[in-house]
């Protein structure tokens, strides 16, 4: 979610929201838009350090997958490097790394050798808006029979509602099975040819998958073909996936989805279920909405190897357009989807208990990847990959109900282009660790623990104990374009309540080429108050554009063993709104290098 309120604040600094345009931070190669004629390829060695650089531990580990950004090592291109841009609404702020490749001509090319062996592969790319077009694909210099079908129909969505926001969400995903088995040392090659005609391609990054042969049908198993479903996707299935479900409840089997496509266009309600696929890759359910349960039920409702591939154009705040709706139950597990250009992945609400979401690719959403909006409990939302969605990736939410004992472990969040990368919203007992966040853009921090409540009566503030430990968050924070000043990469909030009767532990963070500062401590509402109980207890910080500390309200925190090297600014910011309430203490113990509690009043500019 996002900082609702325009901040009362009267701007008092001199800071650019465009000041960052063209900087480069720690392990960026390139440094400035460089243009490279057709005959003149261009390799990066070194490129942005992203989640699946060799020196970043945590986030999803997904069998048989590995990522190259169109500017990073492994890769060649005769095409034009767009950035490094931290400003709101372009391509390369939105783009991992915050780079990215146009191919404007025949002949241009963004080209990857592998590193392992694959057989399909995803591309993430954005088009001008409005174009739709091919991209030719070669092979160790052959070109294939497929082409990528790129279209722009899912992108640039626009939220007035929203105070601050800009036309965003470029970019979009295409996938496509090779039909051939590649090995380390091959070469893929995206190339505008004299056919593809929806110039500029803007490339940011290809993910190369070893996708398994598709799964056979389980024994006591219900096909959805049996009951009538058409594999072609040409008429609607959903009368036949209802019968399955049913059939198969009697007799206490599984569903069975085979490989296909299957329209599914209206909503299956399920009280109970075990629904498999042969694969994401191969057994595709075309809908907005696949799972619509809006009350608490029994469950389990467990989903597995499918893929639920969304049409949702623009943001969808006021409809259930979420490809998994509601409650799954006590005891489910949702693993293996690829769910994709849907409004939210999955908004979990009503009632889930020791759920757990595990091992799935959420792309392209129009608002947020995952949200646990109230009564989950013991849920576990762990080794995902979540990329470019509309809002934050993982949220924890605690209305109209808390959320408690729920924990993100070890996924992998890139380019929330509005919002957090995660978040918690109030709940009790929750924890954040082993996560990996990258490139988060406006109204949103790589990492948020809030008491923001966005709707009541009903909102359960933060209590018990928050542990967020062990992740490790990659040029998030940006320019807050309703306060006038800059989002941290990590931001703790008294939003809405104080933030007390909480213990908060960040343990063992990694930040690094923050654009602006690591930790904000505010109270979003501008209403100052107050921040206690955060304990912040080791840290290693590469990169800083600013600052290490931002306070803007009053309280105070434990800090110790917070390193920090490359830090743009010596100083911490102490510049409290209203203007009347107290600075933010730190309380420093042992091990603290690299930065100074010197006060700064104001906001300073990146350097």
């Amino acid at each position: 979610m996002f900082a609702l309120a325009t901040h009362p604040r009267a701007l008092a600094s001199s800071l650019l929201a465009g000041a960052l345009v063209g900087t480069a931070f720690i392990g960026s190669a390139v440094t400035a838009s460089a243009a490279t004629a057709a005959n003149a390829p261009v390799s990066s060695a070194v490129g942005p350090v992203t989640a699946f650089s060799p020196q970043v531990t945590g986030g999803a580990q997904l069998a048989g997958h590995s990522e190259f950004l169109a500017e990073g090592p492994g890769t060649s291109t005769n095409g034009t490097v767009i950035g490094p841009d931290y400003t709101q609404g372009t391509l390369a702020s939105e783009a991992v790394g915050r780079e990215a490749v146009q191919l404007t001509a025949p002949g241009q090319y963004v080209q990857f050798t592998l590193t392992q062996n694959a057989n399909a592969l995803d591309l993430d790319y954005a088009l001008a808006a409005g174009a739709s077009g091919t991209l030719s694909v070669y092979v160790d210099g052959v070109k294939q029979a497929q082409e990528l079908n790129l279209t722009s129909e899912y992108s640039y969505i626009n939220t007035p509602q929203i105070y601050g926001s800009l036309t965003h969400h470029f970019f979009n995903d295409a996938r496509l099975l090779l039909g051939r088995q590649l090995h380390a040392g091959d070469t893929v090659r995206f190339q505008v040819d004299s056919a593809d005609t929806a110039v500029p391609y803007t490339i940011n990054l290809a993910d190369f998958y070893q996708v398994a042969a598709p799964l056979k049908q389980p024994h006591n198993s219900v096909s959805v073909v049996a009951e009538g479903a058409d594999p072609t996707g040409a008429t609607d299935s959903t009368a036949a996936f209802n019968k399955a479900i049913a059939d198969a409840a009697a007799w206490h089997e599984t569903v069975w989805i085979p490989a296909g496509n299957f329209a599914v266009g209206t909503a299956l309600q399920v009280n109970s279920a075990t629904i498999e696929g042969a694969g994401s890759w191969y057994s595709q359910v075309w809908s907005d909405e696949f799972i619509d349960n809006t009350w608490a039920v029994s469950g389990p409702v467990n989903l597995s190897n499918f893929a639920i591939l969304g049409s949702t154009v623009g943001r969808h705040d006021d409809s259930t357009e979420n490809a998994i709706n509601g409650s799954l139950g006590t005891g489910a597990t949702v693993s293996g989807l690829w769910i994709q250009n849907t409004n939210v992945g999955l908004w979990l609400e009503y009632g889930n208990t020791d759920v757990t979401v595990k091992d799935n690719v959420i792309l392209d959403t129009d608002a947020d990847g995952l949200n646990l909006n109230g009564n989950a409990t013991g849920v576990t939302v762990s080794d995902n990959l979540v990329r470019n969605t509309g809002d934050d990736g993982l949220a924890i939410w605690s209305y109209p109900a808390v959320d408690s004992w729920d924990t993100f472990s070890d996924n992998t969040v890139q380019d929330s282009n509005l919002a957090n990368g995660i978040a918690e919203y109030g709940g009790t007992d929750n924890t954040i660790n082993g996560n990996v966040i990258e490139d988060t853009n406006a109204l949103g921090s790589g990492l948020t623990i809030s008491n923001e409540q966005f709707a009541s009566p009903g909102f359960t503030t933060l209590s018990g104990t928050i542990k967020a430990w062990g992740n490790t968050v990659i040029r998030a924070g940006a320019m807050n374009p309703n306060w006038g000043h800059p989002m941290s990469a990590i931001q703790i909030d008294a939003y809405d309540y104080a933030i007390s009767n909480v213990k908060i532990d960040l343990l063992d963070t990694t930040v690094l080429d923050s654009p602006y500062s690591v930790f904000e401590l505010v109270s979003g509402d501008g209403t100052g108050l107050p921040i206690n109980g955060l304990n912040i207890e080791g840290a290693t910080i590469n990169g800083v554009g600013t600052v290490v500390f931002q306070g803007e309200t009053q309280g105070s925190a434990f800090v110790e063993n917070v390193k920090a090297t490359n830090v743009g600014v010596s100083g911490t910011v102490e510049d409290q709104y209203p203007p009347a309430t107290p600075t933010f203490t730190l309380n420093l113990g042992p091990g603290n290098s690299g930065w100074s509690t010197s006060v700064l009043n104001y906001f300073p500019s990146p350097v």
